[in-house]
């Protein structure tokens, strides 16, 4: 890319005051292995962590405002939000798939393969991480009559704008651009094949990102996006496409972040008679939770998340204390053996 107005990409007099003297800023606009992709007002620089900054662990991501000398990365700038999930697999350790993400769309295609339950896991990890979500329900033109599909996401996304689109003949796409203005950052986040990088190419006015053709009884198509990129749109409003998602592990949620994407849920609490009414089962006395149910106005589905989502909330708490158990543990042995060591050298 050439240089650009860092204005363009959302730098600010904010940002500019936490910068330290000497380096020149830049915005993360690629991930690679070890390297990064920075765009600066000079143009583009392939960037690198100094070793003391891998030894600490320092986490960069797309999106991240950067200080960097030459082509490496000196230092990163606070974040004013970041999506991060718990690394795919095995591991124990986060990925933070955007930072300094204003909005961000959760996008899922129209059809028999759309998951309820996958989008509250994504509400409440957008509501974490300080963006303000919102929804895209592509491939509007596949379908005669949505309004039962859309209708079973507006029943799990309480107060969230849905966006009913078709990047085909272009239904809703016009509004969506609208939504990313000028100084803006989207993300758009969702499965593999459900439409994202064509998204990001109609914004663009060509093929920026790689797609390939799905079959007509294919929602989910094929995985074809291979990294995360930042993408300057013509008329202002930058947009990160992200490969598809197989996993939404919650990494470090908060309670304010469930209660967000089940206000409904969280309303009725209120309305229980005992201020430690579990909500789980029918013999709690008085439970407006267990009334919903009754009635027919809560799902059995919905609430069953809720609960699921809460207890996984509870053990990521458990599973965070014992990690800052261990790294306060380490500290300490690392104190105690300098001292050691230093008691070895005066003798």
């Amino acid at each position: 890319m050439p240089g650009f107005e860092l204005g363009a990409l959302g730098w600010s007099t904010e940002l500019a005051d936490k910068l330290e003297q000497g380096l020149e800023p830049g915005r993360v606009v690629a991930a690679h292995r070890g390297a990064f992709d920075v765009a600066t007002a000079h143009g583009n620089v392939r960037a690198r962590l100094p070793g003391r900054m891998l030894h600490d662990g320092v986490d960069v991501a797309v999106g991240d405002w950067v200080g960097v000398a030459g082509a490496i990365i000196q230092a990163v700038l606070p974040r004013r939000s970041a999506i991060v999930r718990k690394a795919a697999g095995l591991t124990s350790e986060s990925q933070t798939l955007a930072a300094n993400v204003d909005v961000a769309f959760v996008v899922s295609s129209l059809g028999p393969d759309l998951e309820p339950r996958r989008i509250e896991r994504y509400l409440v990890t957008i509501w974490e991480s300080g963006a303000t979500p919102e929804i895209v329900l592509t491939k509007a033109d596949r379908m005669d009559d949505p309004s039962a599909l859309v209708a079973a996401v507006e029943a799990v996304a309480v107060g969230v704008p849905i966006h009913v689109v078709s990047a085909l003949t272009g239904q809703g796409c016009d509004a969506l651009r609208a939504r990313i203005a000028d100084g803006t950052t989207a993300v758009l986040l969702g499965s593999s094949g459900v439409g994202k990088s064509t998204l990001v190419n109609r914004f663009v006015g060509h093929e920026q990102m790689a797609v390939k053709e799905t079959r007509a009884d294919d929602d989910e198509g094929r995985h074809t996006t291979s990294h995360r990129e930042l993408i300057l749109l013509p008329g202002g409003g930058v947009v990160i496409d992200t490969p598809g998602l197989r996993e939404l592990q919650l990494w470090d949620g908060g309670a304010g972040a469930v209660e967000a994407a089940f206000g409904d849920i969280e309303e009725l609490t209120l309305q229980c008679r005992f201020a430690n009414c579990s909500h789980e089962t029918e013999t709690e006395p008085d439970c407006a939770v267990q009334a919903a149910l009754r009635s027919g106005a809560l799902s059995r589905e919905r609430h069953q998340s809720w609960l699921k989502l809460q207890r996984e909330l509870r053990a990521i708490a458990m599973r965070t204390d014992a990690r800052l158990r261990r790294e306060e543990k380490r500290k300490w042995q690392l104190r105690v053996r300098d001292a050691r060591s230093r008691t070895r050298h005066r003798g």
